[in-house]
């Protein structure tokens, strides 16, 4: 089903959707349902990694599903899957397996982001953001408004099962990889980072759940609808 982003951006005022259409019509297109060169679905690399695509449905931060996710898949560079397969091998080897909430992100759900931050709907405030103002989870780091999503070197990823003592996408400082929290909660967090940089992903400190694979940040981004 093809996501509209007007719907997604009804409640927003009119002069905001037109500067958030404006600025995603500067995007160049990409092949339309094929990942961008250099990309493999994770499901082709890594098969026993659940992929829980939260920005494909409703059950996320914004409540809706996410201009750019027509599927819920996990695309990523093949460096970065073939990684996360030698991470999901060691751990399924270990006893667990692991988790996909968002791989790949195209630009324009980055712009959809955006334009959520500077609309009055608050409607999931008390699940997602109870302690931060709206308006500053961009200043605050917890979403960028250039995601290195969008490059294909970054993943947001857990175990199954496992307490990390804060939900995925829960904004707040409790969702900070070091802060206080139960201690099965810490252990599991520092279960997971050191799993992850054994085969060269660097956590995010801010999101428990946020690993980039290479120099993510000087890498080039793309806007492939996902499919």
């Amino acid at each position: 089903m093809k996501i509209c982003l007007r719907r997604l951006l009804k409640p927003l005022p009119k002069l905001l959707v037109g500067a958030a259409l404006s600025g995603l019509a500067a995007i160049p297109p990409a092949s339309a349902g094929e990942p961008p060169p250099g990309f493999v679905r994770l499901a082709d690399v890594a098969p026993g990694i659940e992929q829980d695509m939260r920005y494909a449905g409703s059950n996320n931060f914004t409540g809706a599903p996410v201009p750019g996710y027509r599927a819920p898949q996990c695309w990523l560079r093949r460096e970065a899957a073939q990684a996360l397969a030698r991470a999901q091998a060691l751990a399924h080897r270990r006893g667990f397996d692991l988790v996909v909430y968002d791989c790949y992100r195209p630009r324009r759900a980055v712009a959809a982001f955006l334009a959520w931050s500077k609309s009055a709907d608050e409607s999931t405030k008390d699940a997602y953001y109870p302690h931060v103002a709206k308006s500053e989870l961009f200043a605050q780091g917890y979403i960028a408004e250039r995601s290195t999503h969008s490059t294909g070197l970054a993943v947001d990823i857990g175990v199954k099962g496992w307490d990390f003592g804060a939900p995925f996408d829960y904004f707040d400082r409790r969702s900070w990889t070091k802060s206080p929290v139960s201690r099965a909660a810490q252990s599991a967090r520092e279960k997971l980072v050191a799993l992850m940089r054994s085969v060269g992903f660097e956590n995010y400190p801010r999101e428990w759940w946020h690993f980039s694979y290479g120099d993510a940040k000087a890498t080039e981004s793309f806007d492939a609808e996902i499919e």
